[in-house]
């Protein structure tokens, strides 16, 4: 009995290391396991046996995996795993993408009831500590089928053809080369090559309408010369800003980029010890501000009203420390 029982938690453990890792050798699981390989290759024998599709691979040393398949039996979560995906099922439900909110709220439901209690103890109390801040607008919606497609498409790289909705209300038809998936803020962004304008375009996921070609010619991948979140950081909130100011900070750029998100600002080399910085904002204000949170001297480039608006910063600064 004693013999069974270590033979079936070791089957266990086994399992546990096959889905965590693509591939494992031999040697490799009988060092993790502690027992010879002849005992890992009788071990793997037996997940046959139960329904797991364990593959082995030819090689030096040979090696296992766990195959993809339609009868998978039950995943094998550790602890933290399980109240990883048990948080993360409680965020998705309240998600702005349709269509998943119920399922994820069934796949937690189904979760919550095969957990020990002292995980469930666990998963509650985060439930009942953490409260979200409401957003100052709704998310808009994002339907999940859409999402599904767009997705396949950047894994596949076949090119899409789409309706879209630009920011006037402008009715388009888009074919693009899509490289990337970005979720900013609450919402959805695709970022791709446009091949009608032969430029890269952030196309809001909510106003894409119906796939024409979700399955389109495959393509190969373009470069794109900066990372998607910061590209899509940077021309988002590029299309929000109501006053632009290009500025020559006496600072390195190096320096400077590091106190500039790139959600609110663009810097550019220009030698070592200066840079410019292309930045927005509601108000010239706001600006004449939060350029002074540099630390570092600068001039006003464009527009000529944002100087006048530091001058006056200056002196009402000027006058307060006359007062003190």
């Amino acid at each position: 009995l004693a013999d069974m029982w270590e033979t079936s938690a070791r089957l266990l453990q086994l399992l546990s290391l096959l889905q965590v890792r693509r591939e494992w050798t031999g040697p490799e699981l009988s060092a993790r396991l502690e027992v010879s390989e002849r005992t890992v290759r009788r071990d793997i024998d037996r997940l046959r046996a139960l329904g797991y599709p364990v593959d082995a691979t030819r090689g030096s040393v040979g090696g296992y995996r766990l195959a993809s398949g339609a009868d998978l039996p039950p995943l094998l979560l550790d602890d933290e795993e399980a109240v990883a995906i048990a948080v993360g099922l409680r965020t998705a439900a309240r998600s702005p993408v349709t269509g998943i909110e119920e399922a994820s709220a069934r796949a937690l439901v189904k979760l919550e009831q095969v957990m020990p209690a002292r995980l469930r103890g666990r998963v509650s109390a985060v439930a009942a500590s953490v409260v979200a801040i409401p957003p100052d607008a709704p998310a808009p919606a994002v339907d999940a089928d859409l999402v599904a497609g767009l997705s396949l498409a950047v894994r596949d790289h076949e090119v899409l053809r789409f309706d879209y909705v630009a920011h006037g209300g402008e009715e388009t038809m888009r074919r693009v080369e899509p490289v990337r998936l970005v979720v900013w803020g609450r919402r959805w962004y695709l970022v791709a090559w446009d091949l009608g304008r032969a430029d890269w375009r952030t196309f809001r996921v909510d106003r894409i309408g119906h796939l024409w070609s979700p399955s389109g010619p495959r393509f190969t991948p373009r470069e794109l010369l900066e990372d998607p979140v910061v590209w899509v950081a940077r021309t988002v909130s590029a299309a929000g800003f109501r006053v632009r100011a290009r500025l020559l900070v006496h600072a390195p750029a190096s320096v400077v980029s590091q106190k500039i998100s790139p959600a609110v600002g663009v810097v550019e080399a220009v030698d070592t010890d200066s840079c410019v910085l292309v930045t927005g904002a509601d108000h010239l204000e706001a600006i004449a501000v939060y350029v002074g949170f540099l630390d570092a001297d600068f001039e006003v480039l464009e527009p000529p009203e944002l100087t006048a608006q530091v001058r006056e910063l200056a002196e009402r600064y000027v006058r307060a420390a006359g007062h003190g």
